[in-house]
């Protein structure tokens, strides 16, 4: 296995740490981002009001910078439902961390005068009791509201605990990063010279990934997490009847992988992302039923969220036996 190591980048990444959000100033450039202002007084109206408002920003989402500036978004919410992290990108889209006016008290932190708070759908389910076959029975009703939060930069007070260490940009980091990827595959990977341009590709009959030996540590991991995509979404029996196969365009697929992929790259700050594009985004969507743009949508936020999750406890667990290990002592 071939795996070519460029220092330097991730020398540079050690010296000079990415900001947690490295998009602050496209983003504001880029969306007119605003309060979502409810009218309702009622919870079901002011629920029904929001919907709206998440429709409208489906419909308008895709347009290149728009989209990836949502992506972004999305890396750093990605434990969030879909539609919250719409919100979130409608709102205030250079957000790193929210929480309730009230939560924020308990980081002995407080909300600014004068700051607008960030709308986002809540579950707040209640119980009940209902008849069933001539007993009583308690059950939990689903249900939800809206709900106002603040991000930190909507506070001040104390300074915010780290909560997790990120990836420090070493070699080393990035052998535990492609291990780590390799254990999330559900397929096989392999490194190996690849005819054509082709950066690597998933094999639908030998259920296995290629990936092209000998490129950039930033175009390997890349490439992997845009396979890893495929294998998950995208796998079929090639003996299958068309009828029994996904029924989805290859352009489809595409989008997905490539939205994962960038979603993961932000997440985990890989090197330098400007060389991604999705100018054909527009072109993509456009024609597209609104269900099908938000399924699709639904799709690339759960496979990301369920990547970066598994990543995340792969290289904790990965640390945690070079931990164990322990530096070898010399004896003399």
């Amino acid at each position: 296995m071939s795996r070519q190591k460029n220092k330097s980048l991730w020398e540079s990444r050690r010296k000079n740490p990415a900001p947690p959000c490295q998009c602050e100033r496209r983003c504001k450039m880029d969306i007119t981002a605003q309060p979502i202002e409810l009218t309702g007084e009622k919870s079901s109206v002011r629920l029904k009001e929001i919907t709206d408002k998440l429709e409208q920003g489906i419909t308008d989402l895709f347009d290149s910078e728009r989209y990836k500036n949502y992506l972004r978004v999305m890396s750093r919410f990605h434990s969030y439902s879909f539609n919250n992290t719409m919100l979130i990108f409608l709102q205030k889209p250079d957000a790193t961390h929210l929480a309730g006016f009230q939560a924020w008290k308990k980081f002995g932190r407080h909300v600014k005068r004068g700051e607008k708070g960030i709308k986002v759908i809540a579950p707040t389910p209640y119980k009940k009791t209902v008849k069933e076959d001539g007993e009583e029975k308690m059950i939990v009703v689903p249900h939800f509201k809206v709900v106002s939060t603040y991000d930190v930069s909507q506070t001040e007070g104390e300074p915010l605990p780290e909560i997790a260490t990120p990836l420090t940009g070493s070699v080393d980091d990035y052998d535990d990063f492609l291990t780590a990827l390799e254990q999330v595959s559900p397929v096989p990977v392999s490194f190996e010279d690849i005819t054509g341009r082709a950066h690597g590709y998933y094999s639908l009959a030998d259920k296995r990934i290629l990936v092209r030996a000998g490129m950039s540590e930033q175009q390997t991991l890349k490439t992997l997490i845009h396979e890893i995509s495929h294998a998950k979404l995208h796998d079929f029996d090639l003996k299958a009847p068309p009828d029994e196969r996904p029924q989805i365009d290859r352009e489809t697929m595409e989008v997905q992988a490539e939205s994962i992929a960038y979603t993961c790259y932000q997440k985990f700050g890989i090197g330098d992302s400007s060389d991604y594009s999705f100018g054909y985004i527009a072109g993509w969507s456009r024609g597209r039923e609104l269900k099908e743009l938000r399924s699709s949508l639904e799709i690339i936020r759960d496979t990301a969220a369920e990547i970066i999750d598994d990543v995340e406890n792969h290289l904790q667990e990965l640390r945690q036996e070079q931990e164990s290990d322990g530096p070898v002592m010399a004896m003399g």
